[in-house]
């Protein structure tokens, strides 16, 4: 199995990781302009740091030399996430569909995830 990735797959790679980067930042904005929300998931004492291991998540999976270990922070972050979804009733639909997301451009940018040696 080649390790190699075409240009358009790191096009590809590239805009989806600015784009799930700019979502989790933006997420972790509203946390800070709207605290409320945490507090009514009973999350409110621990909003802080949830905000800080969001964004260091996040810019974690743009940069190349950090991308692995951001990929497997965000999939931690969306796994809690998931889990406070189904403990409060709300669907997990688009939390699973992040977490989707970031594993895909994790293979897309690092081949060596699904390397079976």
């Amino acid at each position: 199995m080649s390790t190699e990735i075409s240009k358009t797959s790191k096009i590809i790679a590239w805009v989806i990781s600015g784009l799930v980067t700019a979502l989790f930042l933006f997420s972790a904005s509203g946390k800070i302009m709207h605290p409320e929300q945490m507090v009514q998931m009973h999350l409110g004492e621990w909003n802080i740091i949830i905000i800080i291991g969001e964004i260091v998540s996040a810019l974690l999976f743009l940069f190349p030399k950090t991308n692995i270990l951001g990929t497997v922070l965000l999939s931690s972050y969306l796994g809690g996430a998931i889990i406070i979804h189904m403990t409060g009733g709300m669907s997990i639909l688009m939390p699973a569909a992040i977490l989707i997301l970031v594993w895909i451009t994790g293979i897309l940018r690092n081949l060596e995830l699904i390397k079976l040696k």
